[in-house]
């Protein structure tokens, strides 16, 4: 059989399979009407209910009647005024010295990387970083990888080790291999948070640069939701963080902050800036608008952590076990893959939607129902979520199967 009629082949036995998503025909709010009914929204990650917020609406509106939509490249026409405002309001936010953004977390997680490193230079990474990392350190060509055991400082500093040794080899340019340090600052999974200050300290102890992927933690963790750098006082510790936009900023982007020269090589050498559209005249304006409005209360941030605290003791009191979790992402612990789906499935039949975690996303008998936390949610709302689990529960003995 010929090579191409192979591929069709594969592809379409691959269809067999596939997994279609359930489509919503609304906004991100705390429901999401999905087949014109409406289901409880446990499953988005827009932590502090930015996806409706009128404010961030109007500021997108205003913005496409006095400038248009689009733009262009950063390098040519692209470079809007709002990008720069944005790119500072960042740095304000954030607490560095400068930032750039991207058109998603994603590329700026590979900017990070690929712009900096070489394939002489030497990354140790946490074994359950995002995808993206893992993606970003191929693409940059790295040779030299370690991971280190999830959140285990003894074995981060084994493979820490293992990167001085190589450190002392120069590279062909004469200089010595950088190494870094790459972990998430909130892991997605179970929810639990990078030991950062320990990383930090054995990163000066090593000389390794330091690279937190804070998708999970921006509008969320620390001081009016300024991320987990703030939220461990390491302000200036960190040598690059990325941010994304799409998550508690509920709009779409990505961002790196560090100090002004890292950024001024990003902007001179980031192919993912370079060679890709910046972000549109709507999406800036209403990104600007979510800084602004954390920058003036702490209302959202302090309702969503209300709501994260009454949940994690709801589930607890239902006797389900949620792990590790300190963050607003929780998991309901199952175990079993095909429970774990059948009681997503039960959920969504009551009206709540939920996603089942299964591998390879973790490890094979830890199966999880992931609930998402969000400002947006009544307390209402949050005793509907318990009320479902728990009749799902009584039905189909999860917390036994996973005892």
């Amino acid at each position: 059989m010929a090579t191409t009629a192979r591929l069709w082949k594969k592809l379409a036995a691959a269809q067999v399979t596939k997994t279609t998503p359930r489509v919503v025909s609304s906004g991100q709010g705390a429901y999401l009407t999905i087949g014109g009914k409406d289901y409880l929204n446990f499953c988005s990650s827009h932590y502090l209910g930015f996806a409706e917020e009128p404010r961030l609406k109007k500021a997108a509106q205003d913005a496409i009647e006095k400038y248009g939509l689009g733009t262009g490249y950063r390098t040519l026409s692209g470079t809007h005024a709002s990008h720069v405002a944005l790119e500072k309001a960042i740095a304000e936010f954030k607490g560095t010295e400068a930032a750039v953004c991207f058109t998603s977390a994603y590329a700026a997680n590979a900017s990070a990387v690929q712009t900096l490193l070489g394939k002489d230079d030497i990354v140790v990474s946490d074994q359950l970083n995002h995808a993206s990392i893992i993606d970003a350190v191929r693409v940059a060509g790295v040779k030299n990888k370690f991971a280190y055991k999830h959140s285990d400082m003894g074995d981060l500093e084994a493979k820490l080790q293992l990167a001085q040794e190589l450190q002392k080899t120069p590279k062909p340019d004469g200089e010595h291999p950088l190494i870094l340090i790459i972990t998430d600052g909130v892991f997605s999974m179970d929810g639990d948070l990078a030991k950062l200050p320990e990383i930090v300290d054995l990163a000066k102890q090593y000389d390794a640069l330091t690279m937190v992927d804070d998708a999970h933690g921006e509008g969320v963790l620390g001081a009016g939701g300024r991320g987990v750098v703030n939220h461990f006082g390491l302000e200036g510790e960190v040598d690059i963080e990325i941010g994304s936009l799409s998550k508690a900023f509920s709009v779409m982007g990505g961002f790196v902050a560090a100090k002004q020269p890292l950024i001024d090589h990003y902007l001179m050498n980031a192919r993912q800036r370079l060679m890709s559209i910046a972000l549109t005249i709507p999406d800036t304006a209403a990104l600007l608008e979510a800084v602004s409005m954390l920058g003036e209360s702490t209302t959202l941030v302090d309702k969503l952590w209300g709501n994260v605290d009454y949940l994690k003791k709801g589930f607890v009191d239902l006797g389900f076990d949620i792990g590790h979790s300190e963050t607003p992402i929780i998991p309901v612990m199952i175990g079993d893959e095909d429970k774990a789906r059948a009681f997503s499935q039960r959920l969504f039949e009551e009206g709540v939607f939920a996603s089942p975690i299964v591998f390879p996303m973790v490890p094979r008998g830890t199966a999880r129902v992931r609930v998402i936390v969000s400002a947006s949610f009544s307390q209402d709302d949050c005793d509907a979520g318990l009320a479902a689990f728990k009749k799902v529960n009584e039905e189909l003995n999860a917390t036994a199967a996973a005892a």
